[in-house]
């Protein structure tokens, strides 16, 4: 696949944008209300293409069954104080973060 594919691709190009980061760093996006968090169970990646693909029906589904939801409280806590790392995409006005899995 070569270059001009990607950028014709929406999901390679998030995928390409998309990274391992320090919850940390991500407290100004979480302290606006913007960063929502999702389900291990779900390909982080599909669900920033539902999302920019305004797919309302799929989306409501993830947040009916609680795979989709803005960050707590009490996770962004947990989050900080273990100082977790997280795969992030932006897909705005929202930041999507999913925990990465540990090193073995």
């Amino acid at each position: 696949m070569n270059s001009s594919n990607f950028a014709e691709d929406p999901r390679s190009k998030l995928n390409q944008e998309t990274s391992r980061i320090s919850w940390r760093e991500l407290q100004r996006f979480f302290a606006s209300g913007a960063a929502i968090a999702v389900s291990a169970e779900l390909d982080l990646i599909e669900v920033g293409f539902q999302i920019s693909a305004d797919n309302r029906q799929q989306v409501a589904q993830w947040l009916q069954a609680e795979q989709v939801a803005p960050v707590s409280d009490e996770q962004a806590l947990a989050w900080y104080e273990a100082d977790t790392m997280v795969w992030a995409v932006v897909v705005s006005p929202y930041v999507l973060v999913q925990v990465a899995e540990k090193s073995q």
